[in-house]
């Protein structure tokens, strides 16, 4: 999302880039954030984040590379919004997962699929895409929404709706350039999703044909539709770069309008793309070739200079996704109670090295199993070795709860573990995530 500006802190080295109509934004300067570190969770199935710092060496399959991913700040949102992924991120498998979710037709039938007629996409698409305003006490911004259902509902970012602050007003801006209030609905800060309502919305309202995020593959055309630095319905296209991207994003801003702690780190099994998208495109649309929505652009990377003292903005053709899966899931619990349930295991992990039959892998290593969690019920005992969840790999802490974020609560999930050098299947019926935990 693009903010406007707020009072910046005193003796803080502040950097302006342009928005729409003149504005400015003020940027402030990011410091370097590490990965997890291997410790114990102080909260069962989150793993912990440290303090600005360091990146912490590359595991040992790395140690024969020698580009070194840079520690990454970026910013789709308010000033503060900060993305951090792994320098031994997992490497993408051919799909999500095996599970397939429902979906609308496809808007656009295209006649070749190597060379996809992008015009054709984006006039069916746009009219599905809208710009939001934010205004409120502790300032607002800008950033864009898909409409989700006929009756008015829009699908954000929890960051967009939550720059103003309390008692932010809301407007929406159609293709068509007709704008209506809106209110919120329902947030959900730990998924960095909402969704807000039209008032006294039109009946021609174009809602979105959702897709798949499990029948993406690497290398798939994509295109991104939203409202970057206020230039309402620009579209750009690229490719999808990487699946199951384990991204950790946080909303710094300090602004917490609906007391869900947002500026607790968000984690996200992201789909990381190279079409260019930039501040203001939070919560906007990222489509497949025909025209149905895989996922919400919410995030960019931006390197930092040596120490952090200077940032690069701007794209840099490594943007990141919710999948629309996940997308979906919580935008309709919004919509049906105002708030949505997340799917609890019952672990805390650890990053970790285990032996794995005559070699070695990164893992997701259980530092504790809380009694009488699905977890604890499936038979998981500390020291087990997380490798993969559905045949997706896992190769950290951080990728452990990214995948199972993006689960939903009664999913049936098989986990390989790997104890003592052996490998052995664990079937988890993941539960809601209990009050306080």
């Amino acid at each position: 999302m693009t903010q406007q500006p707020q009072q910046p802190p005193e003796n803080e080295m502040q950097h302006t880039a342009p928005l729409w109509q003149d504005q400015t934004q003020v940027q402030p300067q990011y410091p370097a954030y590490p990965p997890v570190v291997a410790q114990a969770a102080a909260e069962p199935g989150l793993a912990p984040l440290t303090q600005p710092g360091t990146p912490q060496p590359a595991k040992p399959r790395r140690m024969g590379e020698l580009a070194v991913i840079a520690v990454i700040a970026a910013i789709l949102a308010s000033a503060g919004t900060y993305v951090v992924t792994r320098n031994n991120v997992t490497r993408s498998p051919t799909v999500q997962s095996a599970v397939s979710a429902p979906t609308s037709p496809a808007p656009v039938l295209q006649a070749s699929t190597s060379a996809p007629n992008w015009s054709a996409v984006a006039a069916a698409v746009s009219p599905s895409v809208v710009s939001i305003t934010v205004t409120g006490s502790q300032g607002g911004g800008q950033g864009s929404g898909v409409v989700f259902d006929t009756p008015g509902h829009i699908l954000t970012n929890n960051h967009v709706v939550a720059a103003g602050g309390t008692g932010s007003q809301f407007t929406v801006t159609l293709a068509d350039n007709r704008t209506y209030n809106a209110t919120v609905v329902g947030t959900d800060a730990s998924t960095d999703l909402a969704v807000i309502k039209l008032t006294n919305a039109p009946s021609d309202l174009k809602p979105i044909a959702l897709g798949d995020a499990n029948l993406i593959k690497v290398g798939d055309q994509v295109m991104a539709v939203g409202n970057p630095l206020g230039l309402a319905g620009t579209v750009t296209t690229g490719i999808v770069s990487a699946l199951n991207r384990p991204v950790t994003t946080s909303d710094q801003s300090g602004v917490d309008p609906f007391n869900q702690q947002s500026t607790n780190p968000v984690v996200t099994n992201a789909i990381q793309i190279s079409a260019a998208i930039n501040p203001g495109n939070s919560g906007g649309a990222l489509v497949n070739a025909g025209g149905q929505l895989i996922g919400i652009n919410s995030a960019i990377a931006s390197l930092d200079s040596v120490g952090g003292s200077t940032s690069q903005s701007g794209n840099i053709g490594i943007g990141f996704a919710i999948p629309v899966n996940e997308a979906r899931s919580i935008a309709s619990q919004l919509i049906s109670t105002g708030t949505a349930s997340h799917p609890y295991l019952g672990v805390a992990a650890k990053d970790g090295v285990v032996a794995d039959g005559s070699a070695k892998r990164a893992a997701a290593v259980l530092t504790n199993v809380v009694s009488g969690t699905p977890a604890d019920r499936a038979g998981l005992r500390t020291g087990d070795a997380v490798i993969a969840i559905d045949g997706n790999n896992v190769d950290s802490s951080l990728s452990m709860v990214a995948q199972v974020h993006e689960l939903s609560v009664g999913d049936t999930v098989t986990l390989m573990v790997v104890h003592n050098g052996q490998r052995r299947d664990v079937h988890v019926t993941l539960i809601a995530k209990p009050a306080g935990q």
